[in-house]
């Protein structure tokens, strides 16, 4: 699989098919930086009109997810991942188009070394912040991930 926006497309059509269905897409990826877009529509609203939770939820833990892939990918090593924790707040209803976005700075890059160094599993908290079309913040999700050499 190939860590493009196009690439990691087509493997959530194929291996993510709620995730796929439901409208979640990455939209950019870079060294510091992934953005997962969704679309409210009729399948991914709630009863109150705004988009569910758990989709939310989906764009991001997926923005984070990519960062620890493509440094595993860069780095050429074989890695296992979990979401072992979550927390989320939400500020805003989430109507239109979002956008979530994970900037990590640079805690992947010290996380792997002291993974490659270490050989014990290691443990970090990714952020991802979910905005509307005007800019707001809808909410905010925290992944704790555990990752482990295979």
């Amino acid at each position: 699989m190939s860590l493009t926006p196009k690439g990691i497309n087509t493997f959530i059509f194929f291996n993510l098919p709620s995730a796929w269905w439901t409208g979640v897409r990455v939209v950019k990826i870079t060294s510091g930086c992934c953005e997962v877009k969704v679309r409210l529509q009729w399948i991914n609203k709630n009863p109150f009109k705004s988009m569910f939770w758990a989709i939310q939820g989906m764009a991001a833990e997926l923005s984070t997810g990519v960062l620890l892939m493509k440094e595993a990918k860069d780095l050429g090593i074989k890695i296992s991942m979990l979401v072992i924790n979550n927390k989320a707040s939400f500020t805003k209803k989430a109507t239109g188009k979002l956008v979530y976005s994970c900037r990590p700075s640079n805690s992947i890059r010290s996380t792997f070394q002291n993974l490659l160094k270490t050989k014990n599993p290691q443990k970090l908290w990714l952020q991802s912040e979910g905005t509307d079309e005007k800019g707001d913040t809808v909410s905010t999700f925290d992944f704790e991930w555990t990752l482990l050499l295979k």
